[in-house]
């Protein structure tokens, strides 16, 4: 399924689908915060995970970049300008990729 970045000339009318979007990738990183909280109380548990615990902050950055990224595109930012204020080289890199 494709997704148009635009529904109209643009992209106003998809605006508040996109920033919508962005708030409920907000909402996921703060349930991901909250478990990763909860676990890291547990002393026996970070030292056997500390590793796999790093991961949490890892897909935190990835959703915060994602919703920025849409937040960008839904304020009228094209998406190769939107793709380069991406700040984690490697989802950049991803996404410049699926651009081509």
């Amino acid at each position: 399924m494709t997704i148009p970045m635009e529904a109209s000339a643009d992209g106003s009318a998809a605006a508040p689908l996109w920033q919508a979007l962005a708030q409920e990738m907000r909402v996921a990183r703060e349930l991901l915060e909250q478990l990763a909280g909860v676990l890291v109380n547990d002393e026996r548990f970070v030292l056997d995970y500390i590793d796999q615990l790093q991961a949490f902050d890892l897909i935190a950055q990835h959703v915060d970049e994602s919703a920025a990224l849409l937040d960008r595109v839904a304020g009228g930012q094209s998406p190769d300008d939107a793709v380069g204020a991406v700040r984690l080289s490697v989802m950049q890199d991803r996404l410049r990729a699926a651009l081509d």
